[in-house]
């Protein structure tokens, strides 16, 4: 039995109704660009966050890059990541006018490893940009103590972690809350995904929460009047619409990944070529990935391609590797948490309407692999 990767029409199927109900009220009113149903939608985030605002944007590659415009970075300004993310984290850096510097990762949580981070701290540095990456929360109390030590801005990414929740200095906190902003992205796969793309900023700062809403629209407070040079980068109304109807069911989506990853964590305890992923105990993981660590990884892969079970490598090659960034003077061995994670990662399903039949076929392969 083939099993996809990712299939969303079993999420369409269950709230169909309700998504073309909210399309034909936003067609009916003829308002696409931002308008009722995005301030909707930034209300319903603020509410769920428990932030003051939130600013739809076009994408989240562009909540990253207009939040470090708004810290208006220079050339010459440093921002710290991590290379093991998508490229959106480190390229929205470089665009802001920026450089990435990296730092190498845990080895359990893939996490940026903040007891490296001030390693790395130069009087050029500006920001430190962590990645909540694949659901989980990265551990920001560290990361708070030495941004307010030396006067740097957190930027969280949590474009893969809508829901996720971890605690914070002993109270539980919202990804993306804790930082100056917090930057999600709605592209369709998301735990929280549109009919297109789309991405937010949240913050409490109301100067900086203005000035996003300029940059998104050419810069303008006012239609025709610019006080700077912005980008188009509106949330549609069709996305925010679509958004919002999925909203309530977030929670339970979420829930129903958490009990697939528990279940593969009990099916795949006794594969010793594969480790499971790390769930900390201090902080809800919402499994926007379940992403193992398997020996002889590509042959496995090339093994459940055959079989038609959905799988992904999420990421093949560590940013401070790739051609772009090469400029940067990083070299191979640099980062080797990062490098040896690259090579033995892959991502198995775990959406929300997984059967246990699919489940127990992705469980089956891999054991008939490794026999």
């Amino acid at each position: 039995m083939a099993v996809p990767f990712l299939d969303l029409r079993v999420q369409f199927a269950e709230i169909q109704d309700e998504i073309w109900t909210v399309i034909r009220d936003v067609v009916e009113s003829q308002q696409f660009i931002l308008g009722p149903a995005v301030e909707r939608f930034e209300g319903a985030i603020t509410e769920t966050l428990g932030v003051r605002h939130a600013i739809g944007l076009a994408s989240g590659t562009d909540a990253l890059f207009l939040s470090l415009r708004a810290l208006d970075l220079g050339p010459g300004d440093e921002v710290v990541t991590t290379p093991f993310t998508f490229f959106a984290t480190a390229g929205a850096i470089h665009n802001a006018g920026a450089r990435p510097v990296f730092v190498d990762i845990e080895p359990d949580t893939l996490h940026l490893d903040a007891a490296r981070v001030e390693d790395v701290l130069t009087p050029r540095t500006r920001a430190v940009l962590p990645v909540h990456l694949f659901g989980q929360m990265a551990d920001l109390d560290p990361l708070l103590e030495l941004c307010e030590r030396h006067g740097l801005v957190l930027v969280e990414d949590a474009a893969q972690a809508m829901g996720s929740r971890g605690l914070v200095r002993g109270a539980w906190r919202m990804a993306g809350t804790v930082g100056r902003v917090g930057c999600f992205s709605f592209f369709p796969t998301k735990n929280l995904g549109g009919y297109g793309d789309g991405g937010l900023v949240v913050t409490d700062d109301d100067g900086l929460a203005a000035r996003l809403r300029r940059l998104r629209v050419h810069g303008g407070a006012r239609t025709y009047f610019h006080e700077e040079v912005g980008v188009n980068s509106r949330l549609d109304a069709l996305q925010a619409a679509v958004l919002l109807a999925k909203l309530p069911y977030l929670a339970g989506w979420n829930e129903e990944r958490r009990a697939n990853a528990a279940w593969y964590d009990r099916r795949l305890a006794g594969l010793a070529q594969v480790k499971t992923p790390v769930a900390q105990p201090d902080r809800l993981h919402t499994y926007h990935q379940y992403t193992i660590r398997a020996q002889r990884r590509d042959e496995l892969k090339r093994f459940l391609d055959a079989r038609g079970i959905g799988n992904a490598v999420y990421y093949p090659l560590p940013l401070h590797l790739q051609p772009c960034f090469q400029g940067l003077g990083y070299r191979p061995g640099r980062f080797p948490e990062a490098e040896r994670a690259s090579a033995e990662v892959l991502s198995l399903p775990i959406y929300p309407g997984l059967t246990q039949a699919q489940r127990e076929e992705v469980a089956g392969a891999l054991e008939a692999f490794y026999r």
